[in-house]
């Protein structure tokens, strides 16, 4: 159909004439509407309808504005983008056809170009250099396709076509690449660069919400998961609890571990001068020595069990020398009505809590979680250097777990 938003350069774009005067004042579908040779009619979600000329000038491409619909006749627009197409042929600029002042009216800015100025007006404020890289790789390696597009104009579509390839396999990825898109659209509406009534086409709760899978249910599959705003809560019940299984399970959720790593800790394995707690390659999924730096709460839940004597070897989860096990939390679990999650549901809580509520960056999380390292950036975590990052990281989901204000 001739109303169709048409490529620029195809054999479409290259015809003339292709609306006719009853189409121009009829036709209510947003986007532009293509007459051929670089000329639109441009119809927002509004209504409003007006001429652009499409160019591309030292590479780079221009939409110019020629006027209100209803003020510019097709014919006036049409005799507009002929001068415009034989500027441009002859290497000038097609803007001169118009008045000085719309000449002088800057290029449409697009999504990579805001997005390049807003990154640079806000990375003052983010101390990890990390963090900074990370949001520059995240647009470039997944949101290239919104680059072009001029800002005004980005739509839901636009950004579920970002979204949807890397929402269930790259879940936490995903997510932030989202709130990224969300933070530079809200910007740009509050610069006057998109509508101010709008809603911003990435937000998530009651708009993508509704176009995308649930992540939490994707991403934690047989492993059934506590929402981390319910986790307090929860904590508060389980500290009320006298039993070992309870200190046990208060250690993994403090520690973000996996059961098998906390339930085989020994005595030898705690440095309570340091703080910290040294998981053996033989008991780590990844067959590497993991240092797990200890928080407040989970030095406290230690010096609770802590006997006045005991030998390097001895087990910390034990009773009368033998070591505790799964089943022994997942019958606690049980006794306390929430046989729908699992122990090791807690680490996917504490990975939630860290992809939605702090900004600390992915990398840091994953070491934190003693996942597989896979790039550079995340073997930087490995070093001595980053333990004092990931204890701040975990002394922040310690705070948050019991209600604890940093300071208090």
């Amino acid at each position: 159909m001739n109303g169709s938003s048409l490529v620029e350069g195809s054999a479409v774009a290259r015809a003339l004439n292709l609306l006719t005067a009853r189409q121009v004042a009829t036709l209510k579908e947003p986007g532009r509407h293509a007459d051929g040779g670089g000329l639109y009619l441009r119809i927002t979600s509004a209504g409003a309808r007006s001429w652009v000329f499409m160019a591309t000038r030292n590479g780079k491409r221009a939409e110019i504005g020629l006027g209100a619909a209803s003020t510019v006749s097709l014919a006036a627009a049409r005799s507009l983008a002929t001068k415009m197409r034989q500027m441009a042929a002859t290497g000038d600029d097609p803007r001169q056809v118009l008045a000085p002042k719309v000449v002088a009216a800057p290029v449409v800015r697009t999504f990579g170009d805001f997005a390049d100025e807003y990154i640079a007006s806000v990375e003052a404020g983010w101390k990890n250099e990390v963090h900074r890289q990370q949001w520059r790789q995240s647009l470039r390696d997944h949101a290239a396709l919104l680059r072009d597009i001029p800002v005004a104009e980005v739509s839901t579509d636009d950004v579920l076509v970002v979204l949807s390839p890397i929402w269930t396999t790259k879940a936490e990825t995903a997510k932030r690449v989202r709130g990224r898109i969300e933070r530079i659209l809200d910007a740009a509406k509050a610069r006057g660069l998109r509508p101010r009534d709008a809603m911003n086409p990435a937000s998530y709760r009651g708009h993508l919400s509704h176009l995308l899978p649930a992540q939490s249910k994707l991403a934690r599959g047989h492993h059934a998961a506590l929402a981390w705003q319910k986790l307090p809560e929860f904590m508060t019940k389980l500290r009320a609890r006298p039993a070992l299984a309870a200190r046990c399970l208060e250690f993994v959720i403090l520690t973000a571990a996996r059961s098998g790593e906390a339930l085989g800790a020994t005595w030898g394995e705690i440095d309570f001068g340091r703080q910290l707690w040294t998981v053996p390659k033989e008991r780590m999924k990844a067959g590497v020595a993991h240092d797990v730096p200890l928080s407040f709460e989970a030095v406290a839940v230690l010096e609770t069990l802590r006997p006045k004597e005991s030998s390097a070897a001895s087990p910390v989860f034990a009773v009368g020398g033998a070591q505790r096990s799964n089943m022994a939390m997942a019958m606690l679990l049980r006794r306390m009505g929430r046989s729908d999650i699992t122990t090791h549901g807690f680490r996917s809580t504490f990975r939630d809590w860290a992809g939605d509520a702090t900004s600390f960056p992915r990398e840091l999380i994953e070491q934190a979680l003693a996942h597989t390292i896979q790039s550079k950036a995340e073997r930087a975590y490995r070093r001595g250097t980053a333990i004092e990052k990931r204890r701040q990281l975990m002394e922040d989901w310690a705070s948050f777990v019991v209600g604890r204000h940093r300071g208090a």
